[in-house]
Order: C-alpha cells, then sequence, then structure tokens
C-alpha cells in the first residue's frame, strides 16, 4: 500500500500542509519539526510522488541533454555530472545524441522534444548562430562549450586559452622547448582554434617558436586520430621533446605510437592531455592532463536551467559562467617518482 501525506501527517502528529513543507523543502520549517516529520517518513517508507508534484507546477520533471559525441570519454562524465546534479532537484534527465551535426543540433534546440521536458542543456559543434535567433521554443536553453554565440542564452563553459597555455606553461616549465600539438581541426572548431591560440601564445611567451610544422590537423578526436596525428609529425622527419594533445583519448594514441617507435614517455617526449578522463589514470604510463570542472560545469547547467524555469533569483541577462580548470600532473610528464595529482592553473 502507498504510503500518502495524510499517513506521514497521522504518524507525525501534525498537518498535512506541515508534511508538505518538509517534503518541498520549504525554508520555514523549524528544525525540530523537520526532524519529527522526517522520522515519520523513514519510518513508513514514504515516498513523494515527484511526476505528481512536477505536473502541479505545470512541469514534467525531465531536462535534455544534447551532446555530440556520447563515446566520448569527457561527454559520458559530463553527462554524469548533470544527472547527479539534476536528481539532486529531483529532475531526470533525457540525453539526445548529435553526432556534432549542425542538422540534428538545430532540430534539437527548436524544439522537438519540447512537450516532455522543462530544459535543454546543449553541448554544440556546428550550430550557428543564426539557428538560434529566431528560436520559436520557450523551453530554456543552456548552452556548453567554448564556442561564444553572443545570443540570449546561458552559457558555461571554460577559459580554453588559459587552460592550454597552463598545459604549455608546465612543459616549457620542465624544460622542454619543442613542443607539438595535435587535434587542430580541419573544419571549423571553436575549442581546437583556442587552444591552438594558447599554446602559440604560451610558446611566444616563453620565447620559443611556435613552428606551425609541429601542429598536426585531424578530421576526429578519437584514440585513432590521435596515433595518426602523431604518426604524420614523426615521418615528417620531426622529433618534439613534448606534445600537447587536444584531449585524452588522443594523447593516449598518440603515446601507443611513441611506443611503438622506441621513444619513451616522458624522457624522450612528454605528452600531456586535456579533459582528465578516467582511461587517462589507468595506463601503462599515466597521463598528465588539464582538468576541467565537469561537476560545477553539471551543476552550474542544471543551476541555469531551474533559474530559468522561475527559481529564487530572476535573471534579466544571460549569464557567462567560467567553469574552474587545474593541470593534475602525472607520469607522462614528470615520471614515476612523481607525485600524482598536484593541481596548477
Amino acid at each position: 500500500m502507498r504510503v500518502s501525506l495524510k499517513d506521514v501527517a497521522a504518524h507525525a502528529g501534525v498537518s498535512i500542509k506541515t508534511v508538505s513543507n518538509v517534503v518541498n523543502n520549504y525554508q520555514h520549517v523549524t528544525p525540530a519539526m523537520r526532524e519529527r516529520v522526517q522520522r515519520s517518513i523513514d519510518a513508513l517508507g514514504y515516498q513523494p510522488n515527484l511526476a505528481a508534484r512536477h505536473l502541479r507546477k505545470g512541469r514534467t520533471g525531465i531536462i535534455a541533454l544534447a551532446l555530440p559525441e556520447l563515446g566520448n570519454p569527457y561527454f559520458a562524465e559530463l553527462a554524469a555530472a548533470v544527472i547527479d546534479a539534476a536528481a539532486a532537484h529531483d529532475y531526470i534527465v533525457l540525453l539526445d545524441h548529435t553526432g556534432g551535426r549542425r542538422e540534428q543540433e538545430i532540430l534539437v534546440s527548436q524544439g522537438f522534444r519540447a512537450r516532455v521536458i522543462d530544459g535543454l542543456i546543449l553541448s554544440p559543434i556546428e550550430l550557428e548562430p543564426e539557428d538560434l535567433i529566431d528560436r520559436a521554443e520557450k523551453v530554456p536553453l543552456v548552452l556548453l562549450g567554448e564556442r561564444d554565440y553572443d545570443l540570449p542564452y546561458d552559457h558555461i563553459a571554460i577559459d580554453n586559452v588559459a587552460a592550454a597555455r597552463t598545459a604549455v606553461r608546465h612543459l616549457t616549465g620542465l624544460g622542454r622547448r619543442e613542443v607539438a600539438f595535435i587535434g587542430a581541426r580541419r573544419g571549423r572548431s571553436e575549442p581546437a582554434q583556442l587552444r591552438v591560440r594558447g599554446w602559440r601564445e604560451e610558446l611566444t611567451a616563453a620565447g620559443l617558436p611556435a613552428d606551425d610544422g609541429l601542429v598536426a590537423a585531424t578530421d576526429g578526436w578519437g584514440h585513432a586520430d590521435g596515433a595518426a596525428a602523431m604518426t604524420r609529425i614523426l615521418d615528417s622527419g620531426r622529433r618534439p621533446d613534448a606534445v600537447f594533445a587536444y584531449n585524452d583519448p588522443m594523447a593516449i594514441g598518440a603515446m601507443r605510437v611513441l611506443h611503438e617507435r622506441g621513444l619513451r614517455v616522458p624522457e624522450d617526449i612528454a605528452v600531456v592531455g586535456f579533459d582528465d578522463v578516467v582511461e587517462g589514470r589507468f595506463g601503462a604510463v599515466t597521463l598528465t592532463s588539464v582538468s576541467p570542472d565537469k561537476e560545477a560545469i553539471g551543476r552550474l547547467a542544471v543551476e541555469s536551467v531551474l533559474t530559468r524555469l522561475g527559481g529564487n533569483e530572476v535573471l534579466t541577462e544571460p549569464r557567462r559562467v567560467r567553469a574552474d580548470h587545474r593541470l593534475v600532473e602525472r607520469e607522462s610528464t614528470v615520471g614515476r617518482a612523481a607525485p600524482g595529482g598536484t593541481g596548477q592553473g
């Protein structure tokens, strides 16, 4: 038999309204009353009907999260962060996979699921500003990623230029003087452009050449792309003493090629990745990586959606929020003798 609010109220000896206030986490409930009601909730095993609660507010209790690559470990970890953050507010998350294709991103952003969601968190790759200018759907939209659309939507991102500079500064600080970048995008990609910019700026600041011959462009950002990019650099006759990769899978692919060529990491070539995914922490050589605060990105995105739905804070202007990042030093740059997990930047 389902336990009702009335049952909890009778057990606690309070009104149904008081129980409702506790269940809905209203602020104006004394700690003693909250504890009293909570004891009855625990004793009876009461479970709130979240669907009914959302429906009473004219909502579905569902937030959509649209990502370009569900197989990419960064996006998988980001999705977990969003799901956890939404669950803390009694929301569930509907995942959409856009493949980074403009037509799919347009479809998602224009609200083809509008009847079943309360808000949308979108990480676009190919979407253009004009695709959002006349967006008819009123479901709140929050954008993730580094491309600035200059449109009236909340936007959560990290500073990619600063993060890339942190990675390159770490390498030059270790005495590396010929730093390659793998993962420049052949097509348009603002994150890749920003990370190349950071690579270039930091080398210039260190008085080192930013040699375009050490920049390897790719069509994708997976392990195979990193391996192919590393192969092209080595086959060109160049032998950098460090590599900064667009992301961790590319860095791992590059390290595989270095191993096959008989080059040691980090003794011969130091390697830094980006995103700090779990995979990079368990290889034969653990990977130094730029670590975006994925938990904060997920939390800020969910909070932005809920605020736009009518939370306590009324926003008139879109928010541009920068999440933190840090550099996690591991064996691929500082060797086995160094402590793992030192943060920089």
